[in-house]
């Protein structure tokens, strides 16, 4: 018993020891873990999804929901042996100034173009609503990880804010530079990867200026969903005709870029100083 307690202690002190590459590590395991895990929902049940993945909802539950529970699971697992569940989900230890607010704008603008601009009549029944329940589980999952995880091991380092903004955005955009394994032009994927660090940005400055791991999350939850549908992919770029809301909201990818990278001259502030910035 000794020997087992001693082995959970040294876990949790390992993790409590912030350094940059145990953040890189988390993020690199959890990567690994959900591919293994969407390869084997893909083997044992990918005969039922098609190449649209939002052309039936068995292959929205199958090729996107079911491996995003997997994750969730897996994260949360991990949350709780290291008894992190306060400082994550508690009130964040710094808050940030009146112009991050302009990060919940530049996100929450485009979603209520989506959500007004979609033609949902275009999918077959079930799609829409798993898509959304999908969100939720994405928002959840890479919240939890790149800005709750990441973010309290950087901040747990010493790091300066400015440093966990960048390190952890960063973290967020390495995500989605797996893509190139599906098969994406590697051109798409470099895209994909230079939006996702905007938007990490972004939802990093939510979190700073509300205080709450759960305000990025439920904004991450709306974001991709309403984008999955919007353009019929995932990562895809919308061809042809447009309703002229979601040509509205196609240009704030590069705002986020945009501000993301203004944001980061303006970004003061360290935990273990307590000064806010």
């Amino acid at each position: 018993m000794g020997t087992r307690g001693g082995s959970v202690n040294g876990w949790r002190r390992f993790w409590d020891r912030g350094r940059w590459w145990k953040a890189l590590l988390a993020a690199v395991a959890y990567l690994v873990l959900y591919e293994a895990a969407s390869l084997l929902v893909g083997v044992l049940w990918g005969a039922g999804v098609s190449a649209d993945l939002f052309a039936d909802a068995r292959s929205v539950l199958i090729g996107l929901l079911l491996p995003l529970v997997i994750g969730a699971v897996v994260l949360l697992a991990f949350v709780a042996s290291v008894r992190w569940f306060r400082p994550l989900f508690g009130p964040q230890p710094i808050r940030g100034r009146w112009w991050m607010w302009i990060a919940v704008v530049l996100t929450v603008v485009p979603i209520a173009l989506r959500l007004a601009g979609i033609d949902y009549g275009r999918f077959p029944p079930g799609v829409v609503a798993l898509t959304f329940l999908s969100g939720l589980f994405i928002g959840f999952t890479e919240e939890l990880l790149t800005r709750g995880i990441a973010v309290k091991i950087l901040r747990d380092a010493g790091f300066r804010e400015v440093v966990v903004a960048v390190i952890s955005s960063a973290l967020f955009a390495l995500l989605h530079s797996v893509n190139v394994l599906t098969g994406q032009p590697p051109l798409t994927v470099l895209l994909t990867v230079v939006f996702a660090f905007g938007f990490g940005m972004m939802m990093y400055l939510v979190l700073r200026v509300t205080g709450n791991l759960v305000w990025p999350m439920l904004i991450h939850a709306l974001t991709d969903p309403t984008t999955f549908l919007a353009s019929g992919g995932i990562d895809v770029a919308t061809g042809g005709t447009q309703n002229p809301l979601l040509a509205l909201a196609g240009p704030f990818n590069i705002l986020f870029v945009v501000a993301g990278l203004l944001a980061i001259i303006f970004i003061r502030g360290r935990v273990r100083e307590n000064r806010v910035a």
